[in-house]
């Protein structure tokens, strides 16, 4: 049985290929300055930043989540599916990949310092990261009827079942 494979623009994708992509697109100098690997900044060249990203799996991965969510701007997932690794998986079928988001040095300089900022807002309220900054915090349903004395039964007068199950 031929097993289905998932909806995945990377599947089948060579990694030279996606790194030519990337170089053509964006340059040398712009992967350098969004992913800090230094096969993009010294003496870049497409045999050496291969043979680092095949031989580097932290860094490859890096390459591939860059390659998904900038270049092909393919939707976010849910946190389950940041536990896989890119190639590992999957979007929904009918999803199209979009035009690439355009970057220069300036731009990616001011989304890193706007990170940065909101992580360090983040440690200071010792909070978690908000996602949009107009939507309010709200618990979840668990610890809401956890709080809450009115969902509970009320005990009965029988000693040994108090609560009348």
């Amino acid at each position: 049985m031929i097993e289905l494979q998932q909806n995945n623009p990377l599947h089948g994708l060579k990694l030279e290929t996606m790194v030519t992509e990337l170089v053509d697109f964006y340059d040398w100098k712009i992967l350098y300055a969004a992913l800090r690997l230094e096969c993009f900044h010294t003496n870049p060249s497409m045999e050496a930043a291969v043979k680092f990203l095949k031989k580097t799996e932290w860094a490859r991965e890096r390459v591939e989540n860059f390659y998904l969510y900038r270049f092909k701007r393919m939707p976010k997932g849910s946190a389950a599916q940041f536990e896989l690794k890119p190639r590992e998986r999957g979007f929904f079928d009918g999803i199209v990949a979009r035009k690439p988001q355009e970057l220069t040095v300036e731009l990616i300089a001011e989304m890193r310092d706007k990170a940065t900022s909101d992580y360090q807002e983040m440690k200071r309220n010792n909070s978690r990261p908000q996602y949009g900054k107009d939507k309010p915090k709200t618990q979840d349903a668990y610890a809401q009827n956890k709080r809450s004395s009115s969902n509970r039964p009320a005990p009965s007068q029988d000693p040994k079942n108090p609560w009348g199950n």
